[in-house]
């Protein structure tokens, strides 16, 4: 048998050169209680707010309730799998959503993830959830008119962009219908080159029926009011801290329009959902 010094020797080197030295340290915690979409973890003791978890099953979570000998973490999907005992590794990163105009025509839920079945979101930016709103001094007064297409309101109540507007009314009164048209009306000014005449469209739907949700993105497709609207849609059979997380994630992807020069309009639909949502998470 004839051995070869040299290649063993070199086969050797190989072998020492591609063995991996690299060890991954994750801090972890175990679960305490759960139940809700709520979950009590000890062990993560430098976590901290509003930052994103990973349990064992791969549902993911946010650190909120920061107490001195466990922490509070809702849970952003089916607790059933997670037990007492069960694992939780953090991420070391704040919740943050896709930014930017790969969205534009897409339905994602709250955490960025896409629900259209259009594949992957082709977005390179990313921006928290929940950041710094711009003091008084470098916000400019309300001075340009936003048109919504419907002549009694921009006649009688119209309303300037960079406005918040509230609309309040009973059940089946038309509230989404006049958001909706809102979005609409927006197409002719997308149809010219004039960039400071464009509005972005966010439509962020709070606790409503899958069908509704659909028969909307529907209704906007049709419509081709689509291509410049993002639908952000926490349905009434998600769990209540993706509802109330929604807004946030609606409102982040607005200002990545206000931050590059340009407009953005985002509906709330609507926030009575979420802050039912949110008094639900508190209880617990």
């Amino acid at each position: 048998m004839d051995i070869r010094a040299a290649e063993i020797s070199a086969i050797i080197k190989e072998q020492i050169a591609s063995f991996g030295t690299e060890a991954e340290v994750a801090e972890v915690g175990r679960v305490l209680s759960v139940g809700d979409g709520i979950a009590r973890v000890y062990g993560l003791d430098q976590v901290q707010a509003g930052e994103m978890v990973e349990f064992a099953d791969g549902t993911k979570g946010m650190a909120l309730n920061l107490e001195a000998d466990n922490v509070g973490i809702v849970i952003f999907g089916e607790d059933r799998n997670i037990t007492e005992g069960s694992l939780v590794k953090r991420t070391k990163a704040i919740v943050d959503v896709p930014v930017g105009r790969g969205l534009l025509g897409r339905v994602i839920d709250p955490l960025g993830n896409p629900l259209d079945g259009k594949g992957p979101i082709q977005a390179t930016e990313r921006s928290l959830v929940e950041s710094k709103a711009p003091g008084i001094i470098p916000r400019q007064s309300v001075h340009e008119p936003m048109q919504t297409g419907l002549k009694a309101i921009d006649a009688l109540v119209p309303i300037g962009r960079g406005q918040r507007e509230l609309i309040i009314g009973d059940r089946q009164t038309g509230k989404t219908a006049v958001a909706i048209d809102a979005i609409l009306n927006q197409k002719a000014a997308h149809a010219g080159s004039d960039e400071t005449k464009k509005l972005y469209c966010i439509y962020v739907a709070v606790g409503q029926k899958r069908s509704t949700v659909a028969q909307i993105v529907k209704t906007l497709e049709d419509n081709g009011a689509l291509e410049y609207t993002v639908v952000v849609a926490a349905t009434a059979s998600e769990p209540a801290p993706l509802q109330f997380l929604a807004p946030y994630s609606g409102c982040a992807i607005g200002e990545f329009f206000r931050d590059n020069g340009m407009h953005a309009l985002i509906i709330y639909d609507d926030l009575s959902k979420q802050a039912v949502a949110y008094r639900q998470m508190s209880l617990l």
